[in-house]
């Protein structure tokens, strides 16, 4: 990796791995399903990206109360969905079963 074209062009990563390398090789022992999941779940990530988003485009805010509504009514938009499954989910959750299945308790949905 670090002497292929991605390490060459991000470099901060590859430096940061290196540094955290005990933590970073037992998320590869996972099944790719369950690493896809995990990297692509990140709920906190996702609320600040739509949040900037929001904030982007109306841009001027004439009063704090004004910024604090926009965003209140951003983030109920956006916890709507919070009852739907990740995407892909079901793959992951099908691997924790197979790998997990003494501590595995599949949800009733």
């Amino acid at each position: 990796f670090e002497a292929g074209p991605w390490g060459k062009q991000y470099p901060t990563v590859v430096a940061a791995w290196r540094r955290a390398w005990d933590r970073v090789i037992p998320f590869f022992v996972f099944p790719a399903g369950i690493r896809k999941v995990v990297y692509t779940t990140n709920a906190i990530e996702s609320i600040n990206a739509q949040l900037r988003k929001i904030i982007k485009t109306r841009g001027h805010f004439p009063t704090d109360e004004a910024a604090t509504k926009l965003i209140w009514l951003g983030l109920r938009n956006i916890t709507a969905n919070w009852g739907h499954a990740a995407h892909d989910w079901k793959v992951a959750m099908n691997q924790f079963a197979i790998l997990y299945g003494d501590r595995f308790t599949r949800p009733s949905w």
